[in-house]
């Protein structure tokens, strides 16, 4: 069954991220440049914070935003989430359901190789109940009893 480094190793294991001091109009030309729709915050060599497409549209709202000038780093979410590289697709879905999360950092031993979105895991988990069906089928169709020859017919 597949995992979330599996899963990493079909999408790609880069992970965007600016610093917290970017500006917001800087963080949105490389998510845009890299068609992507969330950015992690990194200070150093950790992460300490997410910025995606929907903070974005939270953030105009606010009278005094202009992401010319805006930090990332006061707008960003902390509080990040993992999961372990093991988890399955099915236990990644449990996970973005039962927290309700778009995205999730992957982590093997004590780093991080890669962020999932939802999006991402809804694919791999198609990709799997269509492999996990085609299984199925060929056990259990009838040119598989077809097969046995009855002479009944």
């Amino acid at each position: 069954m597949l995992n979330a480094e599996d899963i990493l190793k079909v999408k790609g294991e880069d992970v965007l991220s600016v610093t917290a001091d970017a500006t917001i109009r800087d963080a949105l030309a490389l998510m845009v440049e890299r068609k992507v729709g969330s950015t992690l915050v990194a200070e150093g060599d950790r992460f300490v914070g997410i910025w995606t497409e929907r903070d974005l549209m939270r953030n105009s709202l606010e009278t005094d935003f202009d992401p010319r000038t805006a930090r990332i780093g006061d707008y960003m979410v902390t509080g990040l989430r993992f999961a372990p590289h093991t988890d399955t697709v099915y236990d990644l879905m449990d996970k973005f359901l039962g927290l309700r999360l778009r995205h999730l950092l992957v982590k093997k031993g004590e780093e991080y190789i890669g962020l999932l979105s939802v999006g991402d895991v809804v694919k791999s988990c198609l990709r799997e109940k269509t492999r996990e069906f085609e299984e199925l089928h060929a056990v259990v169709s009838w040119e598989y009893y077809e097969e046995w020859g009855y002479p009944g017919r």
